[in-house]
């Protein structure tokens, strides 16, 4: 078992040592499911559960904890924690992140752990309340996390738009190097080392380092601004207090220097996703912002720091931002390909993967125009996601059965991705 810090009332290192020795006792409740979440609690997160609450006067009694499953996380188990209070005075809580089982492979959670510090001593975020060793205890915000149709309101979108920038304007300590290809090249070396030779086959991993190399060599052509990103803005990631009408970016696993666009891109691409269904996996691209949107967004970005931004600023981050969708779209797919080898979650990664990869091959051809590309080593993206459909089980509804000698795609692809086929989403 690992060592326990608990980081309040510390003024000089904000790090108390705690001995497990103290057994904590818990509040035994009748309903099953309480008792599980209960159990699901690591002893060395309730030791630290039971420090925090014991110097709160107003908690009624420290042991007695309810532990409330939060849904929606990919990575990480989450957990509200909440303590009964002195009549007329509101619960107090806090949330516990357990890590995911294997997920040290995609970011180093010691870097991690700085960034939050940083972050959160910059207002930016919750505090960090301890540590132990398969998670952390964070400050609870009094806001509620958005939705997936929250991400399309303009006025929400705006506030994100705005927040946005002030956190890539962040000075984080530190090299302010570009981490995007690096991180591809890594995922990419862990899932051709977890993949069976199928797999690798069926997913195109085999060829998936030229299109890093491409991509790499496509999108630095022209100057890009670089700040701090988050790297993962979906709605999960994002807390809207109504009362003062301001947004709060939290979880900064991912987060790194890297292009701005690349961080608008995959916010915008998240506005596929809804997390919160029957069918979490699906992605529906039609969901994607439209060029209004877009404009809208990018405009707001530019202009948060006072100084309005000019048709041609805002047209060419737009432009910036629809190229490193691609990214994204690789990014992503890759680590649903990892988390299918070594995530527990109930969430069905590889189908994830599946759709990622296809709207990368879909729009690869678009994007990245013949007028801009070098013409060397370049892959269709029309016949690759022609192959990753092929091989597809009959049964699919990605594939027109009825053409079983040169299988095309059907219409039902069409409407899935969102766009008409091979043509970007104006």
């Amino acid at each position: 078992m690992g060592k326990v810090e608990v980081l309040v009332n510390n003024k000089e290192s904000g790090v108390t040592q705690i001995h497990l020795d103290n057994k904590i006792s818990v509040v035994e409740n009748d309903v099953i499911d309480k008792k599980y979440y209960l159990d699901c609690l690591p002893d060395e997160a309730k030791v630290i559960l039971k420090s925090l609450a014991s110097k709160w006067k107003n908690v009624l009694d420290a042991n007695a904890l309810e532990v409330i499953p939060l849904k929606g996380a990919m990575t990480n188990e989450v957990f509200q924690i909440k303590w009964q209070t002195i009549e007329g005075e509101m619960s107090r809580k806090v949330l516990v992140r357990i890590y995911g089982e294997g997920t040290n492979i995609f970011f180093d959670r010691a870097n991690e752990i700085r960034t939050f510090e940083f972050i959160s001593k910059n207002g930016q975020g919750p505090r960090l309340l301890g540590r132990f060793s398969q998670g952390r205890v964070e400050e609870f915000i009094r806001a509620r996390t958005l939705s997936a149709p929250d991400m399309r309101d303009p006025t929400v979108s705006a506030l994100i738009a705005s927040k946005m920038k002030e956190f890539h304007d962040l000075e984080m300590p530190g090299p302010k190097n570009v981490y995007l290809w690096d991180r591809l090249r890594n995922w990419l070396s862990e899932a051709r080392r977890l993949s069976s030779p199928k797999e690798v086959k069926t997913f195109h991993l085999d060829i998936m380092d030229k299109e890093i190399s491409l991509l790499e060599k496509e999108l630095s052509v022209s100057p890009n601004r670089i700040g701090f990103c988050h790297n993962d803005l979906q709605y999960g990631n994002i807390m809207l207090d109504e009362v003062t009408n301001s947004v709060t970016i939290i979880d900064y696993e991912y987060a790194s220097y890297n292009p701005v666009a690349y961080d608008i891109a995959n916010h915008f691409t998240e506005m596929a996703a809804n997390y919160h269904t029957e069918t979490p996996h699906v992605l529906d691209f039609s969901k994607y912002p439209d060029l209004k949107e877009r404009q809208r967004f990018v405009q707001t970005y530019l202009s948060s720091s006072g100084e309005q931004a000019s048709d041609s600023e805002v047209q060419q981050l737009l432009d910036e931002v629809e190229k490193y969708t691609l990214a994204s779209h690789l990014l992503w797919g890759l680590w649903g390909i990892v988390s299918g080898h070594v995530n527990k979650i109930d969430f069905d990664y590889k189908e994830y993967a599946k759709q990622r990869f296809q709207e990368y091959w879909s729009r690869k051809n678009t994007l990245l125009s013949p007028h801009g590309l070098s013409n060397v080593n370049v892959i269709s993206g029309r016949k690759t996601l022609a192959s990753m459909i092929s091989k597809k089980s009959t049964k699919s509804p990605l594939v027109d059965s009825k053409n079983t000698k040169s299988p095309r795609i059907s219409r039902k692809l069409k409407k899935f991705l969102g766009l008409g086929l091979f043509r970007s989403k104006h």
